[in-house]
């Protein structure tokens, strides 16, 4: 199974760029998006001739945030997170495969000088309490999206001058640290340890993305017992159409 992530900053944008096809011609089971910004009326007919089914879940606030699932399979079950705080901004989307839980979040971003990190880590330590609830039921998971999060120092090009921003803030990263330290991994970095340069956010500004002035914010993580069975992380850092490029996970299941 491959598994696909992308904040596309705007369905719309990304659509009137013609950079949508290009992803899920690259044939993915499932592709997820975030920050979608639409309804799905707003959609147009000809992304759904492409051989995808669609769990849809935008905010409540139109034109903002929100979250999708497309998948050539049509899950066993679609959910959001359950907590009307955080689903209310359409950040997470939930379908189950089986055994296999594909968990679809935009994770809040903290704001200057942390206006909404306690926001962003109360989210975090539900996303945390319901993966692992999953896991404890029997169930495996595939916790995929934009964390707004850069681990380590390895995950940002400028680390030093980037210690007080949000996405890379102590309390930020020590979330980071206890989630994969309790039952959760990170393939990717598993596979590149100790590599930086590999990043899959940049801003707008600065040419950062043609200089590689990046930020690695989003993973597909997975728990413990699902590791073994990750055949390849990738990150698509040729595929243009918003400020993220995708990521993707193979699974052998």
């Amino acid at each position: 199974m491959n598994i696909i992530s992308w904040n596309v900053n705007g369905l719309r944008a990304v659509l009137k760029k013609d950079a949508l096809k290009p992803v899920f011609d690259l044939g993915a089971d499932i592709i997820c998006l975030q920050e979608t910004r639409v309804l799905e009326q707003d959609i147009p007919q000809e992304i759904f001739d492409w051989g995808y089914n669609l769990s849809l879940f935008p905010a409540q606030k139109k034109g903002y945030s929100g979250v999708g699932i497309f998948s050539q399979k049509v899950p066993d079950e679609t959910r959001v997170l359950g907590n009307s705080e955080f689903d209310n901004e359409g950040r997470v989307s939930v379908a189950r495969f089986g055994t296999l839980h594909v968990v679809n979040c935009y994770f809040p971003n903290s704001q200057s000088e942390g206006k909404r990190l306690d926001y962003k880590l109360a989210f975090c330590d539900a996303i945390h309490r319901f993966c692992a609830d999953i896991v404890s039921q029997g169930g495996d998971v595939v916790l995929c999206g934009d964390y707004n999060i850069a681990h380590e120092d390895i995950d940002l090009a400028n680390p030093k001058t980037n210690r007080n921003n949000p996405g890379f803030l102590p309390e930020e990263c020590a979330w980071m640290d206890r989630f994969l330290a309790e039952g959760f991994k990170d393939p990717f970095r598993l596979s590149h340890p100790g590599e930086n340069g590999h990043y899959s956010w940049w801003s707008y500004r600065f040419n950062a993305r043609a200089n590689n002035t990046g930020w690695r914010i989003d993973y597909h993580c997975v728990n413990d017992d699902l590791l073994p069975r990750v055949k390849e992380s990738t990150i698509h850092t040729d595929i243009m159409g918003s400020d993220h490029c995708p990521v993707s996970i193979s699974l052998t299941l």
